[in-house]
């Protein structure tokens, strides 16, 4: 496979970047070999700097619902570029793409645009702690919501500990306000807060969790936590950064009819630009400055080729409601792969959830908490990882990262994926 251009950028790169890379996943230390350096993007394939072209099942993480490029994006991220990159002000975009949410999230009164995930979370615990005047955070296990000092922990033993730092430069101080239990488990969050109710200003959770691959909640988890934190007085945070319009106009919470008190978006709701958000009712979000106490700003906030990338998404998806095309393209994917490897001996198990899906291969039964998915065979899906490379198909670098269909990955694209699948798996030493 010729890849000597992906190979030269990669040793300059290094020169100027750390590992050469500006986000860890991409240096490919899970998967091994050289990554490739993306050159253009069209539809569901991506085409590399060597002239090498893939069908992409990462979508830049998920926020390309539509595949790259869509005409209804570009046209709108064009028309606001050539009024100005940004103001520093408020423009109209931000209250267009604010009433969308609000339309798909009823319980949502006030939006505060940000620019990540990981500032929506950041700002979400913040306003929590300020609204309780409490200290401690429950969070899951192999549920992941940024990189802020927070949420940086280690499982604490037992499921109920406060957490360990699991990356230098993070104060051992900052992270014993953070408990760590497992995901699924509403024993354990009962447990937690028998102890310690009285002290948890929220328990925040992936009501899908998306970063240890994809693990759905067991039937009553979420209502558990939901009637946990009211008990409590606690705030329940939903992280929907991954799932927020994935799964449906709206989220999990829509879907399931399960109210958090917080909300937090992104991803999709940039278009595929830096992007996210903060959401809940008035009389928590009245906290944030100018309006209460509460500070939190950002000088790209609200950033208007972002909101317009937006609002064009939003309004294509209200429009053309793909959610059971989409549905059905995943689940037909699934059910071909699981042939291939069943026809191979390989046990693998599926997760879904719409338009995302994970791949595990363990020979237990069900995937439903981060233990059960650390059991997948890293090195298996390393070596189909590049096996598939060859044959044209690009996974996400890690056996934890789940993959991504968009619009574009019709019943063509789906047919391609399953023949590279089947050659990839036949010509490997996976059989």
């Amino acid at each position: 496979m010729n890849i000597e251009r992906s190979t030269h950028l990669f040793v300059e790169a290094k020169r100027c970047l750390p590992g050469g890379v500006s986000s860890p996943v991409r240096a490919y230390n899970a998967v091994g070999g050289v990554p490739r350096f993306i050159n253009e993007g069209r539809g569901a394939y991506i085409f590399d700097v060597d002239g090498r072209k893939y069908v992409d099942y990462v979508m830049a993480y998920g926020p390309l619902i539509f595949g790259h490029r869509h005409p209804a994006v570009t046209e709108a991220i064009e028309e606001a570029l050539a009024r100005g990159t940004g103001f520093g002000a408020p423009s109209e975009s931000e209250i267009r793409l604010a009433g969308l949410i609000k339309e798909a999230f009823p319980f949502v009164d006030l939006v505060r645009f940000v620019n990540s995930g990981t500032e929506a979370t950041m700002s979400a615990v913040r306003l929590a702690r300020a609204q309780t005047g409490r200290d401690y955070v429950l969070k899951f296990e192999g549920c992941y919501h940024g990189h802020a000092d927070t949420f940086l922990v280690r499982p604490g033993s037992g499921g109920s500990t406060s957490g360990i730092p699991s990356s230098p430069g993070i104060p051992k101080e900052v992270v014993r306000y953070t408990l760590v239990t497992p995901y699924n488990d509403i024993g354990a969050v009962e447990r937690i807060f028998e102890q310690k109710g009285r002290k948890i200003a929220a328990i925040i959770v992936e009501p899908v969790a998306g970063n240890m691959g994809v693990v759905l909640p067991k039937k009553g988890f979420l209502q558990g936590l939901r009637e946990a934190s009211k008990s409590y007085g606690a705030l329940l945070i939903f992280d929907e950064v991954i799932t927020g319009f994935r799964v449906a106009f709206g989220g999990i919470s829509t879907k399931i009819g399960v109210e958090p008190d917080i909300l937090t978006l992104g991803k999709i709701i940039g278009g595929g630009l830096p992007v996210g958000a903060l959401c809940g009712k008035r009389s928590v979000m009245e906290l944030l400055a100018p309006q209460g106490p509460l500070y939190q700003a950002g000088t790209f906030s609200g950033n208007p080729l972002s909101m317009s990338a937006g609002m064009a998404t939003l309004r294509t998806l209200k429009e053309e409601n793909p959610y059971g095309a989409l549905r059905r393209r995943t689940e037909r994917l699934i059910e071909g792969l699981r042939d291939i490897f069943k026809a191979k001996g390989i046990p693998v198990v599926f997760n879904h959830e719409t338009a995302v899906f994970s791949m595990f291969f363990t020979r237990g039964e069900r995937v439903m908490n981060l233990s059960d998915a650390q059991s997948t065979d890293k090195k298996l899906y390393a070596e189909l990882f590049h096996a598939l490379l060859a044959e044209g198909v690009m996974l996400p670098p890690s056996p934890y990262e789940a993959l991504f269909l968009s619009t574009a990955h019709g019943d063509t694209v789906i047919e391609e994926t399953l023949k590279a699948f089947g050659k990839a798996v036949a010509r490997s030493s996976l059989t």
